[in-house]
This record gives structure tokens, C-alpha cells and sequence, in this order.
């Protein structure tokens, strides 16, 4: 009904898969040690001016044309609505 511990970790006496040191054998964390802990922040630093996300319908042609032209072809996109002055607007609305 249930597998072995040879079974599932390829040991006799049921330690963990490559591991020497039993969990009763590893010291208890105090607040010094912690306190000592030095925590690193994992991925991509923040961007002082980070992108939105926003939903835009576009007509396939107009996807299919940017897509055909590579890789990075949404950031051309983006650095292209950059470059072009925004419409005049009315105060007819």
C-alpha cells in the first residue's frame, strides 16, 4: 500500500536524498543569529518608473505586421507611441 523509504529515496536508514545531518542535529536559531542574517532580494531590482498594463484591441492586421518583425517587437511598439505627439483633443465630448 505505501512505498518504502528505500523505495522513494534510495536509503536504508531513511535519510533524506543526499542529506548527512539529522534535523535534531542542527543548532536552534537564536535572535543573535538572526540578527547576524544577511537577506538578499531575489529577481530584478524595481524600476523607478515602471511599465502599466493596460488593454488595448487592436485589429489582427496591425498585430500580425509588429509580430512579423521579431523579437522585442512589443517594446518597438511602446517606444514608437513614445515618439508620436498625442491627438489634439476637442472640448466637444
Amino acid at each position: 500500500m505505501f512505498a518504502s523509504s528505500t523505495a522513494t529515496n534510495g536509503s536504508a536508514n531513511g535519510k533524506a536524498m543526499g542529506r548527512s545531518i539529522a534535523r535534531t542535529q542542527l543548532p536552534e536559531l537564536t535572535d543573535e543569529m538572526l540578527g547576524r542574517a544577511v537577506f538578499k532580494k531575489a529577481g530584478r531590482p524595481r524600476s523607478p518608473n515602471p511599465k502599466q498594463l493596460i488593454s488595448l484591441r487592436l485589429p489582427p492586421e496591425v498585430i500580425a505586421r509588429w509580430r512579423a518583425t521579431g523579437p522585442g517587437w512589443q517594446t518597438r511598439m511602446a517606444k514608437r507611441l513614445e515618439d508620436v505627439p498625442p491627438p489634439q483633443t476637442s472640448d466637444k465630448f
